[in-house]
């Protein structure tokens, strides 16, 4: 199997425009959103952070982690955002490294728990995380399911 690079943004600060495309082209939230959140990191002002992982330049996969994700549980805070491996690259866990990648970082920091909303199931309990309950997204008609890694 192929060695690939799992860094935090501010190991790589260079992929910050790069990784803020990424992003933008999965899931349509605003290049805009996604700089702001990641100058936020860089800058020390948070400790929410990007993660990815590297096929040399290419990002294979990466998440976030952010305040909140777009539902009506402010409460429960941090989520983990914008999870996404290239479909070239799935099957080979990089999804389920970078989530630990995440909950370790935070972990030393001191924070815990962590949570995130999705509509898959059966996905994210493989690498620690439990159902926790239903949440409104925002503007989303249909409640979406919320999990915990504690």
């Amino acid at each position: 199997m192929k060695p690939y690079a799992y860094v935090t943004l501010r190991q790589r600060p260079e992929v910050r425009q790069t990784a803020a495309a990424w992003f933008h082209d999965k899931w349509g939230v605003p290049q805009k959103a996604y700089l702001a959140c990641m100058d936020d990191y860089l800058a020390g002002k948070t400790e929410y952070g990007w993660y990815l992982c590297l096929d040399g330049g290419c990002i294979a996969g990466g998440l976030g982690v952010i305040e909140n994700d777009f539902h009506d549980r402010k409460d429960l805070a941090p989520n983990v955002c914008a999870v996404y491996t290239e479909p070239a690259y799935r099957g080979q866990g990089i999804a389920g490294r970078l989530l630990a990648m995440a909950v370790e970082d935070l972990r030393s920091k001191g924070i815990t728990p962590v949570y995130l909303i999705t509509d898959h199931t059966h996905f994210y309990e493989r690498y620690g995380w439990e159902f926790l309950c239903m949440v409104q997204g925002d503007n989303d008609p249909e409640m979406t399911r919320m999990y915990i890694h504690r």
